[in-house]
């Protein structure tokens, strides 16, 4: 059973053609400091896995979904101004076209 508590994040990631692997790099020496913050429960990299079900829609090469689990609302809250995601989302802003955020809670 999951706790009411506990916030989902899925970070869908649009990348520039061909960009893939150099914003790969750098979430990589991000994600263990972030793995390390008090209320990271997952904080994954995630790309399509295709012909796995049949109304599976793909979100294509270049794009790219971080998932995320946080113990509260205050773990996420704090993790959005750690000192290493300053760096990082500079060292991974060249790659970027766009990003869309859902914040879910657990029931």
């Amino acid at each position: 059973m999951t706790d009411a508590s506990q916030i989902h994040v899925l970070a869908r990631i649009s990348l520039k053609p061909g960009a893939r692997a150099a914003w790969l790099e750098a979430f990589r020496r991000v994600q263990k400091d972030v793995l390390a913050e008090d209320g990271c429960l997952a904080y994954d990299a995630t790309v399509d896995e295709p012909g796995v079900l049949g109304a599976q829609v793909l979100a294509g090469p270049d794009t790219v979904v971080i998932v995320e689990r946080w113990r509260d609302a205050a773990a996420l809250r704090a993790h959005s101004v750690a000192p290493h995601m300053g760096p990082y989302r500079e060292a991974v802003k060249p790659h970027v076209e766009s990003v869309v955020i859902e914040v879910l809670k657990a029931l």
